[in-house]
């Protein structure tokens, strides 16, 4: 089958990005039935990165199952800060790692950083063991109950991308994220932040003194995400970046605790 028929069935069924799709089907097929059945596992709903078993982040292929959210685009944001926080020898944690897409990226820039993983979804762990071998730890469980108790205190940096939309705003989802992704990676709860302020309050301790935390969220939650911070005691900023629309926030604890 060539990439323009390929292209206009993806097309009729209502892909944006049919050509790129296409060409991805027509790489990743190693038969002509394997290839087929992409094609109508996509033109199903599924989304393409689940047919084909990985999607590309940061110049990186990372394993995806079904099941597994999907690392977003605008999440390079969020590890590019984290990056800049990085330095070789730093304990780092991908909390909320769904595939472990950002601890890997992390792993990957900063050679020497001491990397640890964990998440609620034993499929999510599944993909984040595969993709983060030789590279770090992943943990299963509910946030910082799931780490090391060694780490308590040592975290130098800790990204979360943490499930941020309103509870009221899950049914305005692209119908993939709904019906491919658990509702669990995206609902936040009534204002979004419910899963972000449990973590910040819990996680503060964690981290290490200068040691930050670092999530993305929207812009109309910025003020509530920096009060949450400042009552678990950390220094709040935000980073925003233009080129892909996403607001970035971090806590710092203190390197010397205030009176």
């Amino acid at each position: 089958m060539r990439v323009d028929e390929i292209t206009a069935k993806l097309r009729r069924a209502g892909s944006v990005f049919a050509e790129d799709e296409a060409a991805i089907f027509l790489e990743a097929a190693q038969t002509p039935a394997e290839l087929a059945s992409m094609i109508e596992r996509r033109v199903a709903g599924e989304a393409p990165e689940h047919v084909v078993g990985w999607a590309e982040f940061c110049g990186v292929r990372v394993v995806v199952a079904p099941g597994v959210f999907i690392p977003r685009q605008r999440t390079v944001a969020l590890v590019e800060q984290a990056v800049a926080l990085c330095r070789t020898g730093s304990v780092v944690v991908d909390m909320c790692c769904g595939s472990g897409a950002l601890g890997r990226v992390i792993a990957e820039r900063v050679p020497g950083v001491t990397l640890h993983a964990a998440d609620v979804e034993p499929l999510a762990v599944a993909c984040a063991r595969e993709n983060l071998a030789g590279l770090g730890n992943v943990s299963e469980g509910d946030l910082v109950d799931a780490l090391p108790a060694q780490l308590h205190g040592r975290i130098d940096v800790m990204v979360a991308n943490v499930p941020y939309v309103p509870h009221d705003k899950l049914r305005l989802m692209p119908a993939e994220a709904r019906e491919q992704e658990p509702e669990i990676t995206h609902d936040g709860g009534s204002d979004g932040l419910d899963v972000y302020r449990r973590l910040v309050s819990a996680a503060s301790d964690w981290l290490a003194p200068g040691g930050s935390i670092l999530s993305e969220i929207s812009d109309e939650q910025t003020d509530a995400a920096l009060a949450a911070l400042a009552s678990a005691n950390l220094r709040a900023r935000t980073e925003y970046d233009d080129e892909r629309e996403t607001t970035v926030v971090i806590g710092t604890r203190p390197t010397q605790q205030t009176s």
